[in-house]
């Protein structure tokens, strides 16, 4: 068994203060880098997904709710737009060198970290350079448990790694889609654990 542990959307939009803030996301960007801190030797290899979105006027396949009002459901207010502050990560994850840089969102609806194209890399799918590493099993961590997080860890298993979220390494938008997200994960073969 080879692990690897994929870090998603830990940036400044989705913790407090920012465009698309989520209660407790800074607590969580803090966690993550305790964690690393005492079990990075757990993981071959470590992955940082972010949004990376057009800017307005492009309303990335209907992502941003422009001129509207998002229904926090399939569109958004404008966050994480590319070479923002806004999209960076948040100054309390720290993390080790070597890490795989997803991007995700461009131009598109992404949410899941499977989505996107690793920075860089001679092979930008991210399940494909995971494979490549040797990984057979990954943890997930980070924001939104009810969205971002979710899809990452479906499309893991899908693409046949075993996969576990550690909760308490996460948090999310609103209790009832956090209630039906991890549904949906133990329902998709899913294990939820902790730290």
């Amino acid at each position: 068994m080879t692990r690897a542990l994929i870090v998603v959307d830990v940036q400044n939009d989705f913790c407090e203060g920012g465009a698309l803030a989520v209660a407790g996301g800074a607590a969580v960007a803090g966690a993550i880098t305790g964690y690393l801190r005492e079990h990075a030797d757990r993981y071959t290899a470590l992955v940082a997904t972010r949004d990376w979105h057009h800017a307005l006027p492009d309303t990335n396949d209907g992502h941003f709710a422009a001129g509207a009002d998002p229904d926090y459901v399939s569109t958004w207010p404008e966050h994480c737009v590319a070479g923002t502050p806004g999209a960076e990560l948040h100054p309390d994850l720290q993390l080790p060198e070597g890490v795989l840089a997803v991007v995700k969102g461009e131009g598109r609806q992404d949410y899941s970290g499977f989505s996107g194209r690793v920075v860089g890399a001679a092979q930008p799918d991210l399940a494909e350079a995971l494979r490549a590493a040797g990984v057979t099993d990954v943890d997930v961590v980070g924001l939104a448990t009810d969205h971002c997080v979710a899809a990452t860890a479906l499309d893991a298993r899908a693409a046949g790694f075993d996969v576990r979220v550690l909760t308490d390494l996460t948090a999310a938008v609103a209790a009832p889609t956090a209630v039906a997200a991890l549904t949906r994960l133990v329902q998709g073969g899913v294990e939820l654990t902790t730290s």
